[in-house]
């Protein structure tokens, strides 16, 4: 016990070659909604934008110790673990070789690229993540090259535990809570394992994706199991089983302390930070504050700490997080609507339309009907109260209509 804490100490000093500490600042806007004292540990704000450098870094400086004739290093990631490692491997002068999807966006490629330099080689490989995971361990194989586990490795563990040991020596004290995201689990694993030997008293809530719960699912069965499906848009937690070395370190939490976050209402936290606190943060990166409304009662008076684990955020994805923002605060709707083909049926809908009503999408879906036609209407307001009196307004009427906005379905297909 008290050598993980001498343990984390050293590799937290070690990091100081790379980073400075990343810094804990107290968020008035979130203190003064909460009526608590919160503050946010920024890994947004690491040389990578996220925490993932540090577990990188410590389980190749590690390695590099014990074998320093080890010089070759291989991952499989399309996001923040590949940019830690590339940028590790520069560190350190060793070679690397990232295995990424071919589906990866170009920006993660070309960001990954740019850290890592003459150091690196990105294969690009496979359509799911599996695929590319097997190429890059049958490589490891064939080449005799160290993988390394984006969190699944007790030298990746250690190094995420560094945030812990800041949060301390920044806080100057003992936290009351401490939000922490989750996806594989290797930030929480290493952060919990040295708070609960530094800070015994500190209580802590663990937040997943509703679509990647792998923790929830590990709870449950006692053990790490694979998910059948998970929702990607989370793709720094989108996690379909957790590592078991990280599910050792977790095995204590207790299932109503894990609240899982809808990928929608991520999206709402996600502007809200931005556009009120100018802090970009990718959807993972805003698990933790994602979930303060539903402490609020238990929060009050107290010190919070959110671990805001990553700020990679490519902003072609906006219009996309703004259109899911809008749908689950209930301003944005989507309907099909049974249009009566007869001259002035489309003013007399028009005409239904509030002052605060925009339409965002109008498309005939099928015009060959000779009585009816089928349109996508998309209708933008700013209160969800208003499309009630719509629909009010259309059953007077007799137009027949269809809400499809929570039609995981139809919207793929049509939105």
């Amino acid at each position: 016990m008290a050598q993980f804490i001498q343990d984390a100490r050293l590799a937290t000093e070690a990091l100081r070659d790379l980073f400075p500490e990343t810094p804990l600042q107290r968020n008035e806007h979130l203190s003064q909604r909460y009526d608590a004292d919160i503050w946010l540990k920024r890994e947004d704000l690491t040389p990578v934008r996220s925490y993932k450098l540090r577990g990188a870094f410590t389980a190749m400086r590690k390695l590099r110790l014990s074998h320093p004739e080890r010089t070759q290093f291989v991952c499989a990631s399309a996001g923040n673990h590949a940019q830690g490692m590339a940028f590790a491997c520069r560190h350190f002068g060793v070679q690397g070789v990232i295995f990424m999807p071919v589906t990866t966006p170009q920006q993660k490629i070309d960001k990954t690229r740019a850290f890592g330099a003459e150091n690196v080689r990105i294969v690009l490989t496979g359509d799911y993540f599996d695929q590319t995971l097997a190429a890059s361990q049958a490589y490891c194989t064939e080449q005799g090259a160290h993988f390394l586990s984006p969190f699944d490795d007790e030298d990746v563990i250690l190094g995420q535990s560094s945030v812990g040991v800041e949060i301390m020596d920044q806080l100057g004290r003992a936290p009351d809570l401490v939000i922490l995201p989750v996806g594989g689990g290797g930030l929480s694993a290493g952060v919990t394992s040295y708070l609960r030997l530094a800070a015994p008293e500190t209580e802590y809530r663990f937040v997943e994706p509703l679509g990647g719960a792998s923790l929830t699912a590990a709870l449950r069965a006692a053990e790490p199991v694979k998910l059948p499906r998970v929702n990607s848009f989370v793709d720094g937690a989108a996690v379909a089983r957790m590592g078991n070395r990280t599910f050792a370190r977790l095995d204590w939490v207790l299932p109503e302390q894990v609240l899982l976050a809808p990928e929608d209402r991520i999206c709402v936290t996600m502007l809200e930070m931005l556009n009120v606190e100018g802090i970009v943060l990718e959807p993972a990166g805003a698990l933790s504050v994602d979930v303060l409304p539903e402490l609020a009662n238990t929060i009050r008076g107290k010190t919070v700490v959110c671990v805001t684990s990553g700020g990679n955020f490519d902003f072609e994805r906006l219009p996309e997080v703004k259109e899911r923002a809008q749908r689950y605060s209930g301003v944005k709707k989507y309907f099909i609507l049974r249009m009566p083909q007869r001259p002035g049926a489309l003013r007399e809908f028009l005409e239904m339309l509030g002052p605060d009503d925009d339409i965002a999408r109008f498309e005939y879906l099928k015009k060959s009907a000779r009585n009816f036609g089928s349109v996508l209407i998309g209708i933008e307001t700013k209160s969800p109260q208003n499309f009630t009196a719509l629909g009010e307004k259309l059953d007077a009427q007799g137009f027949a209509y269809r809400d499809i906005t929570n039609d995981e379905l139809l919207a793929e297909f049509l939105i």
